[in-house]
């Protein structure tokens, strides 16, 4: 068989069943292989979306997605996702094609070194050199994207080697991995500090986000009664509606939690590290912090844990659960004020009847509809830190945003990919009109692929998020603000449904209407940012400071 088919089948051999990619020249064998398998290959409109879209498949299924490109132009393409996936622990296979290594007669025409410019954005890159070598490269590739942490890994397929002939190739078998116990000593030092704490806390990170270690630290919160709170990518790890939920850290200072974490004299943090934004300042001697995780912590002058688990998170709060016992002195009546006050200002600004649309009332009434193993994919903007600290995740992977990375251009394409992995789920994706239009050529993808998606656009005619900061540096308002095509009208050319609600009363109607008709819809929103300084920068400081 061709080399190109021997690839082929060493994916199906993996498991992959759809493959995100823009095809080019140098990959036809490939394509022509994929044709006659059991692999469907989706075709994107620009390989950046492929690559969020495959990302986003290994986020929510914990198996590796795979995007596919042409060399030079369409490789470089996927960078901006290459890193999206390995900042985000995200698997993702990224297959680029080349020039005949061998022998080409086009000089250095569209020619770029793309295994070394994964280097740095990848846990593994490899140009396949030779046939006989692709199911080693294949296993190896997915072993490597799959371990913990999760990530990204590339392989470069040459042209005249995809077209090289092979005999008696042996596919290699996949193969059971199991996750590393934690050290004994270990586990004995962060039960003895847990214990001997007054106001132990529970942080839980982005790496919690697996169905195992859901169910663990559940088990951990319900016998033990230590209240926790959660970092934007560990939203939904445990039920946000649980009584015990401090709330998110969507803010890295000054907000509620931020006063229980304040009164924390152990932090028990299951999952964080930091390439996610920091949720909290560590300040030297305040606290002990426990780093729970699969690896040890990357020791940074915002986070430098004094004692460190390493090894499966779920068996080591098992374990941490079986030796613990809920403690006489410990006191969490503070952190019950925390919680009151907390979610007596949630409630501030739920029901604000202005148009456009203030962005609790959004984030409210998009809770009052969505179901709760619906899912959100947020772009990035402004809007992100309303979601993350107001929205109430009740499940595990139903709140998906990058704080990692924290990429424009994302939203569209990974609701598509969450609606592929979940057919039977409404799912939302929410972009700003910035982020929408780095990939609202996807578009036609979702309306082709005869998707039921809903895409919440919240239109403020700038970059938002930016243009805030601009102001809270002092500066003059310049350089952000940009025109908007007629989105209605841009999603009907697309072939998708286009909605624009005239007032704050009108979107969850929409909203509703929208899903319940089936099909790609786009709702055109209206949002007022007006109050993002006075709430997040006065109000909620200085209510926090009054607990």
């Amino acid at each position: 068989m061709k080399a190109a088919q021997l690839f082929v089948k060493a994916l199906e051999a993996e498991g992959v069943r759809s493959i995100f990619g823009v095809p080019g020249e140098e990959n036809l064998d490939f394509v022509e292989a994929l044709r006659e398998s059991s692999i469907k290959l989706v075709l994107t409109r620009h390989e950046q979306a492929a690559g969020f879209m495959a990302a986003t498949w290994g986020r929510l299924t914990g198996e590796t997605g795979v995007a596919l490109s042409t060399l030079g132009p369409g490789a470089t393409n996927l960078v901006t996702a290459a890193a999206y996936a390995q900042l985000g622990a995200m698997p993702m296979l990224m297959i680029t094609g080349q020039k005949p290594i061998r022998e080409h007669k086009q000089g250095l025409f569209q020619l770029v070194d793309v295994v070394d410019m994964m280097q740095p954005l990848t846990k593994y890159t490899r140009q396949i050199v030779s046939a006989p070598t692709i199911p080693a490269r294949v296993r190896e590739a997915f072993r490597r994207a799959e371990e913990e942490r999760p990530g990204a890994v590339h392989l470069e397929l040459p042209e005249d080697i995809a077209r090289d002939t092979v005999e008696d190739a042996i596919l290699l078998p996949t193969e059971y991995a199991r996750r590393p116990s934690p050290d004994d000593a270990a586990l004995v030092q962060a039960a003895e500090a847990i214990t001997r704490a007054k106001h132990p806390i529970l942080m839980i990170g982005a790496a919690a986000n697996r169905q195992r270690t859901t169910v663990a630290l559940r088990d951990f919160i319900d016998k033990l009664g230590i209240p926790f709170f959660t970092t934007q990518m560990g939203k939904g790890v445990i039920d946000e509606d649980h009584p015990l939920w401090l709330g998110n850290a969507a803010l890295s200072d000054g907000d509620f939690v931020h006063r229980a974490i304040d009164a924390a004299d152990v932090i028990i943090n299951a999952g964080h590290d930091v390439v996610e934004k920091p949720p909290f300042f560590m300040r030297k001697g305040r606290r002990t912090v426990i780093h729970i995780n699969f690896s040890s912590a990357e020791v940074d002058a915002v986070y430098f844990p004094q004692i460190e688990v390493v090894g499966d998170i779920a068996h080591t709060i098992e374990r941490l659960t079986d030796a613990l016992q809920t403690q006489d002195h410990w006191n969490f009546h503070y952190f019950d004020r925390v919680r009151d006050a907390f979610h007596q200002q949630l409630d501030d600004h739920a029901r604000d009847s202005r148009f456009p649309m203030h962005p609790v009332r959004i984030v409210d009434d998009t809770r009052r509809f969505m179901p709760d193993d619906g899912v959100l994919c947020l772009d990035n903007g402004m809007y992100k830190i309303w979601y993350a600290r107001y929205y109430r995740a009740r499940q595990p992977n139903t709140v998906l945003l990058d704080n990692a990375l924290a990429t424009m251009g994302a939203g569209l394409p990974s609701a598509m990919a969450a609606k592929m992995v979940y057919p039977d789920r409404k799912v939302l994706a929410i972009c700003g009109d910035g982020g929408f239009m780095m990939n609202a050529q996807e578009l036609e993808t979702a309306v082709r692929l005869k998707m039921d998606l809903v895409i919440l656009l919240l239109r403020d005619d700038a970059y938002g998020m930016i243009r805030w900061k601009q102001g809270e540096m002092g500066y003059p308002d310049y350089g952000m603000v940009f025109g908007n095509p007629d989105f209605v009208a841009f999603a009907q050319a697309h072939g998708a449904h286009g909605h624009r609600p005239g007032s704050a009363d009108e979107f969850l109607p929409t909203l509703e209407r929208a899903f319940n008709a089936g099909g790609v819809h786009l709702i055109d929103l209206a949002i007022d940012y007006s109050d993002n300084h006075r709430i997040l920068n006065e109000d909620i400081p200085r209510l926090s400071a009054a607990v």
